[in-house]
Parts: C-alpha cells; sequence; structure tokens
C-alpha cells in the first residue's frame, strides 16, 4: 500500500470518531435521566463481575465534568488514528480498549473505575511512539504534536491525584507502547530515492551525467555526447579523421607553393600600410 492510500482523507475519518462520541453521550443521557445504575459497570479488580468492564467503562462516565474533559482529545486522537493509521485503526481500538482494561483489572485497587480516558493513554501512547519508530517525516511530526498537546499526561500515570484511575492510565500507555512494538506492518514506510537504493550506479543517472570529470556542468548533453563523450573508440576515430584533414591542408600549401616561383608578397603587411597611409 502506497504512502498518498495511507494518508487519504475519507468520511470514516470523521464519521467513526463522531459515532463513539455520541455513543459515550448517549450513555452518559441514559445513565443521568433513567438508569444511575449504569455508573457502577465499570472495571472492578480481581473480581468476576468486574470483568464487563473491560468493555463497558470507556462508555461510563461520572459526572459531565468527567465527559467533557475525555471528549476532546479521543475525537482528535481518533481522527489521527483513521487518517494516518487506517489500516490498522480498528486493531488499535478495539484490541486497546480490551487490553488496558485488562491490565487495569488485573494491578487496579478495589473500586470502580469507568471511563475513556483509559483508550486515550492508549492512543496517545501508541500514535507518540509509532511515528517515532516508522520514522515516516510525517508520523514523527504528529508524534512531536502529540506530545507537545498531550505531554502533561504522562504524569497521570503515578498515583499523584486522589480520585483518579491511575492503574488505567497506565495500563493504556502500556498497551499503546506495546502496540507501536507489534503491529510493524501495513503502515506508511520512508520515502526512499534512487540514490539510497543498494543497486543504485551513479554512471547510469541521468542527471550525474551533466555533469564532467571536473564538476562543470553541461547544459546540452546530446550535443557533447556526440563529440566529447564518444566512446573511445570513435573518439579515437574523430581525432583521426581531424589529424589527416590537417595533414592533407598542409600538404596542399606546400605543393602549392612550390608551383608558384615569383617573388612572395606580404599581402597583409601591405593592406595595413595602405589603410595607415589612407589614414
Amino acid at each position: 500500500m502506497s504512502n498518498q492510500q495511507h494518508f487519504r482523507y475519507s468520511t470514516s475519518v470523521v464519521a467513526y470518531p463522531i459515532f463513539f462520541l455520541m455513543l459515550i453521550w448517549v450513555v452518559f443521557w441514559l445513565q443521568v435521566r433513567f438508569f444511575p445504575i449504569i455508573k457502577t459497570w465499570g472495571i472492578v479488580p480481581e473480581t468476576l463481575i468486574g470483568l464487563r468492564g473491560i468493555v463497558l467503562s470507556p462508555l461510563i462516565h461520572s459526572n459531565i465534568e468527567h465527559i467533557y474533559h475525555n471528549s476532546i482529545p479521543l475525537v482528535i486522537l481518533t481522527m489521527a488514528l483513521f487518517y494516518f493509521y487506517r489500516p490498522i485503526a480498528w486493531k488499535v481500538l478495539l484490541y486497546g480498549i480490551l487490553l488496558s482494561g485488562l491490565i487495569t483489572w488485573t494491578i487496579g485497587r478495589p473500586s470502580n473505575h469507568i471511563g475513556a480516558s483509559g483508550l486515550i493513554y492508549v492512543l496517545v501512547s501508541f500514535i507518540f511512539f509509532k511515528g517515532i519508530f516508522a520514522k515516516h517525516f510525517r508520523l514523527v511530526a504528529l508524534s512531536l504534536m502529540i506530545i507537545f498537546l498531550y505531554g502533561s499526561m504522562i504524569w497521570y500515570v503515578l498515583p499523584i491525584k486522589d480520585g483518579m484511575s491511575w492503574e488505567g492510565h497506565l495500563g493504556g500507555f502500556i498497551t499503546g507502547l506495546l502496540f507501536a512494538i507489534i503491529f510493524r506492518k501495513a503502515i506508511a514506510k520512508p520515502e526512499r530515492y534512487v540514490w539510497q537504493e543498494p543497486q543504485y550506479n551513479e554512471d547510469d543517472d541521468p542527471f550525474l551525467r551533466h555533469f564532467d570529470e571536473n564538476g562543470n556542468f553541461i547544459e546540452n548533453l546530446e550535443m557533447e555526447e556526440g563529440v566529447g563523450h564518444l566512446p573511445d573508440r570513435k573518439a579515437n576515430e574523430v581525432e583521426d579523421e581531424v589529424e589527416d584533414e590537417v595533414e592533407d591542408e598542409i600538404d596542399d600549401e606546400i605543393i602549392n607553393d612550390k608551383k608558384y616561383s615569383g617573388p612572395k608578397v606580404n599581402y597583409i603587411y601591405k593592406e595595413n600600410i595602405k589603410k595607415e597611409t589612407l589614414e
């Protein structure tokens, strides 16, 4: 798959993130308006019933501030994922939810862990590390933009704030890093030029042929090739023909001089004298 097919806009780049955003807001509306029990369906570590939260917790939020702070980065990051990593976008999303949730269920405190922040950390970690590993200039630029916008989030993988699921953040960060290492295929490759290929030969390069051995640029290559860049055998033949013509001209002059027995006159000198006299 070419890089143009990777970096190509389509409606899915916007449609899927908007759909997911609407889904979490609909769930939040149902939770607030009709079913407050939804809030308890998060990840409860080391309990069987808490396993359901691995799938459901990204859709559940505690209050309006919680869902608001998760909505904007979630849309931006999923759009970047579907635009720059289209072939593996769904794998990163679905497997990221499952693996980060499982890590949270394993290492988390005995509490109710909810929110899409774990998935956000998966996306931030994956996009950043994948761009660095891929070494493609567009993906590296995206990584630098991500670290500029969300670099401060790294502190929240540590237990520095009460009431925050740092275990979910840490699980998402680890998952994104693992996916950046595992998903090596189906991504844009760094562009390689002809001169970077191992079979490249300078003598066959049409551009370098415009330079002679001294580094001078030859604008009209065809004319130069017709005279100065012929194969050695043809160049020698041309030189021999030129020498023969010169020798023939010299012989003709000698023969003509022998035929003429009169006094030799320097016509050029006389002409110059005449011009000087007239002046």
